[in-house]
């Protein structure tokens, strides 16, 4: 009998370990996510895209992996922003512009010479206090999608076939901007005419004419060859080229506490290290764009723009919304 009821108990054992084995393996299995962006993976989005997902696949013991989807395989930004806020997918990158066709108060981050250099940009994205206030704007006001990081591309400058040298170089120009109201307010202020399309139209558009001049980041203009149609960059470092890491809300409730630790900490190492990495892409891509030829006009004069865009800090951050203005103090109080 005893040797019956140990033969029992071994086989019984035997079985709950087999009937176990696949219960753990599932729970251990990895899990794939979507993080969608527009821009080229070799872009500061890329950068982003990895440090985030090095990061979590470490933190979770690679249960959690990130499949990125860069240059708009998933839709552009506005479309993709919708997505995520559905739970069709689960990560995505936007420009703060973007953002604010979800919460018009994020159009302050893109307030025309809030940053005062490369430097002031890369201390103000990095500090936990910003990215604080800036998820606080999100959660009061946005639903179905959070934000857990910022980032940048570096400050933006303008592009066409002939040079920017000061404030009327660009009076009656016709300018590609993002469809945000500091956009619409700004340029034409400074005497332009604002034009909306998606970034994906804006090659074309400068190649036959439809606009005289566009706007971005020097990695971005190089990676999806806007100089081939533009030759000519001109510093004019008018506005931040500012972006939110967005998680949808669908994923997150579905997360274990543990694992909204995870993303939530990988999201913070995007917030410390990205912005500097950006900026020496930026510094990099100039470099590059010299060397095939090029123009990129330094030495811009800047004063005429500073000063119709000045009084627009206060007035436009005001009317935006208190988180708006809040943000824009905190910014400007960064030294």
């Amino acid at each position: 009998m005893a040797i019956t009821r140990r033969t029992a108990v071994g086989g019984l054992v035997t079985s709950v370990a087999a009937i176990s084995a696949p219960t753990v393996l599932r729970a251990q299995e990895a899990k794939h996510y979507r993080f969608a962006y527009d821009q080229p993976k070799t872009t500061g989005y890329g950068i982003l895209g990895d440090i985030f997902g090095n990061k979590l696949k470490e933190l979770s013991n690679g249960t959690m992996l990130i499949d990125q989807y860069p240059g708009a395989q998933l839709g552009q930004e506005p479309q993709v922003l919708q997505l995520v806020k559905s739970g069709d997918i689960e990560f995505c990158i936007s420009s703060s512009a973007n953002a604010a066709t979800l919460s018009p108060q994020a159009g302050v981050m893109s307030l025309h010479f809030l940053f005062k250099s490369e430097d002031h940009l890369v201390k103000s994205i990095a500090d936990p206090r910003l990215a604080d206030a800036c998820k606080t704007m999100i959660a009061d006001t946005v639903q179905g999608a959070r934000i857990i990081a910022l980032s940048t591309l570096g400050l933006r400058n303008m592009y066409s076939k002939r040079e920017i040298k000061n404030i009327d170089d660009i009076k009656g120009m016709k300018v590609r901007v993002q469809a945000t109201p500091t956009e619409d307010t700004m340029f034409p202020a400074y005497g332009a005419q604002t034009v909306h399309m998606p970034f994906g139209s804006v090659y074309t558009s400068l190649q036959t004419g439809v606009v005289d001049a566009a706007e971005n980041g020097v990695n971005v203009y190089l990676a999806n060859k806007h100089y081939e149609v533009a030759p000519v960059m001109s510093m004019t470092e008018h506005e931040a080229n500012n972006s939110f890491t967005w998680v949808s809300d669908k994923l997150w409730s579905s997360l274990s506490a543990d694992q909204q630790k995870w993303v939530q900490a990988a999201a913070d190492e995007v917030n410390r290290s990205q912005p500097t990495k950006a900026i020496a892409l930026e510094h990099e891509s100039a470099t590059k764009l010299t060397s095939i030829g090029v123009k990129i006009v330094t030495g811009v004069d800047k004063s005429g723009f500073q000063k119709i865009a000045d009084p627009f800090l206060d007035k436009m951050s005001t009317d935006l919304g208190p988180h708006a203005a809040k943000i824009k103090n905190l910014i400007r109080s960064i030294a």
